[in-house]
């Protein structure tokens, strides 16, 4: 028998703005932690090792990582959430079932989770891009069209984020979901350099993963350039994003039934 689809409602809208509430108190040592990492990597590698490469692409490496970067940060800021934050939220604090005592659904939760991590990764990703921009590494308004891409990848990372915070025991439980695929794909999808370089057989497993879509869309754009396949890499990101956030719900239904 194949699981209902979510039932979804306008009340994930006031999961979304609890959760906004909250990080508003901290906004901005939060905004700055998301932004430290992923500064340092794009100035460490951008200035040190990009010193010592030749351009890519008619571009200088730190121009060609600071794309990169964008995707990364969006991904690592909506998984952050999902896993950590909204763990303790399922588990540890328990708030979650203290919202479905109003009628809210858990599926109305889990969709104003998915979509409070990709509005906090898209600020992350925003903020980056802004960042690159005023030191001259955008090449012109067209990335603004990386705006809703940058969106697309965090709510894409959030929905796989939540089938993981399904059905973790821990924290600890974590640690496989980034050790086994969020760092392998950012070795594998065009972050640090490009995927051409790779064997043709792990290009091939890259071309899978929802960040070679992200970098495929997003790196273009910030090149003032047109993505050579947007409605493949859009279609692609949204497929995962659908089906990853099924699941999810099927698996937080299971928890919370059993």
């Amino acid at each position: 028998m194949i699981p209902a689809f979510p039932v979804l409602s306008l009340r994930a809208l006031a999961v979304w703005r609890r959760n906004f509430l909250v990080w508003r108190k901290l906004a901005l040592p939060a905004l700055l932690g998301n932004l430290a990492d992923p500064m340092i990597y794009l100035f460490g590698l951008g200035y040190g090792l990009g010193a010592l490469l030749p351009e890519i692409g008619g571009a200088p490496y730190i121009a060609f990582l600071a794309a990169g970067t964008v995707c990364a940060s969006t991904m690592n800021t909506a998984s952050f959430e999902t896993l950590y934050s909204g763990f303790s939220r399922m588990h540890v604090q328990r708030t979650w079932e203290a919202i479905m005592n109003a009628p809210v659904s858990l599926d109305d939760v889990l969709a104003g989770e998915c979509l409070w991590a990709a509005a906090k990764a898209s600020l992350s990703g925003a903020a980056i891009l802004a960042v690159i921009w005023a030191l001259g590494y955008v090449a012109g308004p067209l990335a603004l069209w990386a705006l809703p891409a940058i969106f697309l990848t965090g709510l894409c990372f959030a929905a796989l984020g939540l089938i993981i915070t399904a059905i973790s025991p821990s924290y600890d439980f974590f640690m496989y979901y980034f050790t086994l695929f969020i760092t392998p794909m950012i070795l594998l999808c065009g972050v640090f350099f490009p995927v051409d370089q790779l064997p043709a057989a792990v290009q091939s497993i890259a071309t899978w993963l929802p960040l070679w879509h992200s970098v495929e869309l997003i790196r273009p754009l910030v090149f003032g350039e047109l993505p050579a396949n947007p409605l493949l890499n859009i279609g692609a990101l949204a497929a995962i994003t659908v089906i990853s956030f099924w699941i999810a719900v099927v698996l937080a239904r299971r928890r919370f039934l059993k």
